[in-house]
C-alpha cells in the first residue's frame, strides 16, 4: 500500500503524517468533518472566535444581533485586559435591549474594533467580517475544544427554538 498523507488540524497547529491503508472513503469522511483552520466556533452565548495562529478574533453570531436588533452602543474591553473563558468583558446596547459580552477563550486581548465603538450597527450589518469586536491572544488553545462548530450551534440554535 502506498502512504497517503493527511493533514490534522488541532489546538492551533497542523501536524503532518502518513497512515497506511487509508482508503479514498476515509479520507473524504476525515476531510468532511475535520474543521478547518478559519473555521468559527461559537458559544452557547452566541460569542464567535476564529482564530489564526495564537490571534482569536471575537464576535457575535447572526443570531444574536438579530435577537438584540439595531446596536447602538460597543462597550469593548481594552487591549492587555488578561480574560479567562467565560469572562464577561463588554456590552452591547441595542434599541430593544442590553447583553454582556462574554469572552469564548482565556487570552490576553491584542486589539479592539474601534470601527465597532465608533459605528455599532457594523455589529448588525457585518457581524462576521466589519463588525467583530476584539482580537486576543490564545493562552489556553485547548478550550476551543469546548466550541461549536457552525453545524453544532446551527443545531442549539434548533434545539434552543423547539423550548
Amino acid at each position: 500500500m502506498v502512504a497517503v498523507p493527511r493533514v490534522l488540524l488541532g489546538s492551533g497547529r497542523i501536524f503532518r503524517f502518513f497512515e497506511n491503508n487509508l482508503t479514498a472513503v476515509n479520507l473524504k469522511y476525515f476531510h468532511a468533518t475535520a474543521p478547518t483552520f478559519a473555521e468559527r466556533l461559537f458559544t452557547e452565548k452566541h460569542e464567535w472566535v476564529r482564530v489564526d495562529g495564537k490571534i482569536g478574533t471575537v464576535g457575535i453570531s447572526h443570531y444574536a444581533q438579530e435577537s438584540l436588533g439595531d446596536v447602538v452602543y460597543a462597550q469593548l474591553p481594552d487591549v492587555g485586559t488578561e480574560l479567562k473563558q467565560t469572562d464577561e468583558c463588554g456590552a452591547l446596547e441595542s434599541v430593544k435591549a442590553a447583553s454582556e459580552i462574554y469572552s469564548p477563550v482565556s487570552g490576553k486581548v491584542v486589539e479592539k474594533n474601534g470601527q465597532v465603538e465608533d459605528t455599532p450597527s457594523l455589529i448588525n450589518t457585518s457581524c462576521y467580517d466589519k463588525g467583530w469586536l476584539f482580537k486576543l491572544e490564545l493562552s489556553n488553545e485547548s478550550e476551543l475544544q469546548d466550541l461549536m462548530t457552525q453545524r453544532k450551534y446551527d443545531e442549539f440554535l434548533k434545539s434552543q427554538e423547539s423550548h
